[in-house]
């Protein structure tokens, strides 16, 4: 015995290291302080993308130990000095995550407290903070009270659950699977494919609609081939709109296809991911009439209201539907099972464990309120047209006026085939990297592609945006 206790006290004084004492912990901190406040300090500063390889030898891990200061250096020189910045104002490629620093806080304080948000028994308070986040977002939506919601890692698992719950509803399985019919956009969200892979629904069919030149579902085309789906014994079950679409950044007309959904009984999703906060915007709230037809809706709070990537929302009507392929009970959680006060985040999602990730989400809303949050978002309407103007003036053709805050434009070249001058334009622009823009295809058109939804993007940053797209555009026209 004595020998045991002298081999548990030898290994005590080594894992002690993984609590460091306070002196310690305010080392590290100060450590951590400094780095971020010089990162935000000078984020304006740096390229918004830069195309290098990260030396691989600098973050891999050979089992010894390196000091804070170390790592810090290599995962500046790694990490933050390369690829995307998607923290920057400049970061108009992408929809950004916003990163807003009361976020980083709430996230700090989420993994010191280790707190485990999957199940009520386990702690009341954080899954009740997360579920009043939840009715807060059921009531901007016009969502039922008894409705269901999770908060996700994002808008992939959020369009899961919902995907599953519409699959689970109608019972889409066995030789169901290949007569059944899912209407969506061609510029749906790419997740939704994956989604229906995962969920074993590669084999139905998927219409992709017709759209009108705003890149909005032609509805009246969708009630046609509905109908012709029917005639030919095809189970059509679900019909998916976008509150923002990710290439254009339209809004489908959401009353319209509610009603189509209803009139054939079918499963109305609608993924909001990037657009749906706007709809806390007076100018926009008219475009988000019919949201509230959804069965299910999916907002990503990691958009539009500018919090760090990891955080989205799913809300469903059908509470059956969800604990159909969630709920389950095994007998080590059977003292957790006698609590039913709220609905267990476990319970509406593949995660059982998950992260705390109501924190960054309160925190913020609660110490700034809302107001900020939707001048931020009025903000980001107004500099896309400003930057839509400056464009036009510098003779590039515009998109049609976009719904929200993702656009894009071209150069009419007339020496060169158009795609070819605008992918060279965009490879000087990668290149350059001061502001990060993307490219799509609309139409078969190589399109340079804008999406203005960085809390730290300002009036500065379109003016820089287009002093190096000029210097760009100069310099395409000198390769040709």
């Amino acid at each position: 015995m004595d020998s045991l206790v002298e081999k548990i006290e030898a290994l005590q004084k080594i894992s002690q290291e993984l609590e460091p004492s306070f002196k310690e912990r305010e080392s590290l901190n100060e450590q951590i302080r400094e780095f971020a406040n010089h990162f935000l300090d000078n984020l304006e500063a740096y390229p918004a993308y830069v195309e290098k390889d990260a030396v691989v030898e600098k973050l891999t891990f050979n089992s010894g130990k390196k000091t804070l200061k170390e790592l810090l250096t290599n995962f500046n020189s790694e990490v933050v000095l390369k690829g995307i910045k998607p923290a920057s104002g400049k970061h108009l490629g992408y929809v950004p995550g916003g990163g807003i620093y009361t976020a980083a806080l709430g996230d700090f304080l989420a993994s010191v407290t280790n707190e485990y948000a999957g199940m009520y028994y386990a702690s009341p308070g954080a899954v009740t903070m997360e579920n009043e986040l939840l009715n807060w977002m059921k009531k901007i939506f016009n969502f039922p009270k008894e409705a269901v919601g999770n908060l996700t890692s994002g808008g992939s698992i959020a369009n899961l659950i919902a995907l599953t719950a519409a699959r689970d509803k109608y019972q889409i399985k066995n030789d169901k699977i290949q007569k059944s019919v899912i209407y969506l956009s061609p510029q749906a969200h790419h997740c939704i494919h994956k989604a229906l892979r995962i969920i074993g629904l590669e084999d139905v069919k998927v219409r992709l609609l017709e759209l009108d030149e705003f890149s909005k579902i032609n509805t009246e085309k969708l009630a046609e081939i509905i109908q012709e789906d029917l005639k030919n014994g095809l189970n059509p079950f679900m019909v998916i709109a976008s509150a923002g679409t990710t290439d254009t950044g339209a809004i489908d007309p959401l009353s319209a296809i509610g009603e189509i959904a209803k009139n054939f009984n079918l499963w109305y999703h609608i993924d909001a991911a990037y657009g749906g906060f706007f709809i806390l915007t007076e100018s926009k709230k008219k475009l988000f009439k019919g949201i509230e037809f959804a069965d299910s809706l999916v907002i990503d709070p990691h958009k539009g209201l500018f919090l760090p990537y990891g955080i989205g929302a799913v809300l469903i009507k059908d509470k059956k539907a969800v604990f159909h392929s969630h709920h389950y009970t095994a007998d080590y959680m059977q003292d957790a099972n006698t609590v039913a006060a709220q609905i267990n985040p476990a319970d509406v999602s593949p995660e059982l464990t998950k992260h705390y990730r109501g924190l960054r989400m309160w925190l913020p809303l609660q110490i700034h309120g809302l107001e900020p949050f939707i001048a931020s978002l009025n903000e980001k309407l107004l500099l896309t047209i400003y930057f839509r103007n400056k464009l036009k003036i510098a003779g590039f053709e515009l998109g049609p006026k976009p719904d929200l805050t993702i656009s894009y434009f071209w150069y009419p070249s007339k020496k060169i085939d158009e795609n070819i001058f605008n992918e060279k334009l965009v490879e000087f622009i990668h290149a350059n990297g001061d502001v990060f823009l993307s490219s799509t295809k609309i139409g078969g058109k190589f399109v340079i592609r804008m999406a203005i939804l960085s809390v730290r993007t300002k009036k500065e940053t379109i003016d820089t945006a287009i002093e190096m797209i000029l210097k760009c555009l100069m310099q395409t026209k000198e390769y040709f």
